[in-house]
């Protein structure tokens, strides 16, 4: 990105507002009844996975990471939303937040993430079109476009089942 300075925070509680506002620029009122919205609903994201993107003091872009359970206890990571605001889009954004909390993720140890999302532009950090039927959501989803990676090898091999969010049971 050489016309822009982009730095990349953790999310803290003071940018809850201006993280709400992006959100709601983005997608509209019409995102509370998203699927993918409905299984982060009263699920706390993983303040770790959370980051924040600025150009000098405007926050430009945020990415969450929320803890789902697939089946009968297998931890995944639902990536989203990720947000960037319209006048700063495709400037390399998404792509710098979707690698900062990627690598993070693995480095805590997480197996497998998953998100709804357009194939083509995921594809290239990992992501692969769940085989249809594999996975059953809470509401209606696009089957082309509900993704996982593997951040370990193997990680998303027999897994199936409903999706719940929450953290799976010790």
């Amino acid at each position: 990105m050489p016309d822009l300075s982009l730095d990349l925070h953790p999310e803290t509680p003071a940018d809850h507002a201006a993280i709400e506002r992006l959100h709601e620029r983005a997608f509209g009122p019409g995102r509370f009844a998203r699927t993918a919205f409905r299984l982060r609903e009263g699920v706390e994201a993983y303040h770790s996975l959370c980051f924040t993107a600025r150009v000098g003091t405007l926050l430009v872009g945020s990415i969450r990471l929320s803890p789902v359970e697939i089946g009968p206890g297998t931890a995944c990571v639902l990536l989203g939303p990720i947000t960037i605001d319209p006048a700063f889009q495709s400037k390399g954004i998404g792509g710098a937040l979707m690698r900062r909390a990627m690598d993070q993720a693995k480095a805590e140890g997480h197996r497998l993430i998953m998100l709804v999302g357009d194939a083509p532009y995921y594809e290239r950090f990992g992501f692969t079109v769940v085989p249809q039927g594999r996975l059953a959501l809470p509401g209606p989803v696009d089957p082309r476009r509900l993704l996982v990676a593997e951040l370990v090898p193997g990680a998303f091999e027999g897994v199936s089942g409903p999706v719940r969010g929450g953290l799976v049971a010790a």
